[in-house]
């Protein structure tokens, strides 16, 4: 089963792996952090598929799908 895992210390809040899911599971934060950003975070990530669609699309590499 994957498993999406996002940094939010690497993540900038671009939205990029919002738009991209095709579960709609990646939600931006609705609060920011220590950076002012507003990261990214999955809100059901035991219905990952593992499509890696967001892993692609991340522009700094804070996303990693682990298949177990």
């Amino acid at each position: 089963m994957p498993r999406i895992v996002i940094n939010q210390s690497r993540c900038k809040g671009c939205g990029l792996c919002v738009d991209v899911c095709p579960r709609n599971l990646i939600s931006v934060a609705k609060r920011m952090d220590e950076k002012g950003v507003y990261p990214a975070s999955s809100s059901r990530p035991e219905l990952c598929t593992g499509c890696r669609l967001c892993v692609t699309v991340c522009p700094d590499c804070a996303i990693t799908i682990f298949k177990e």
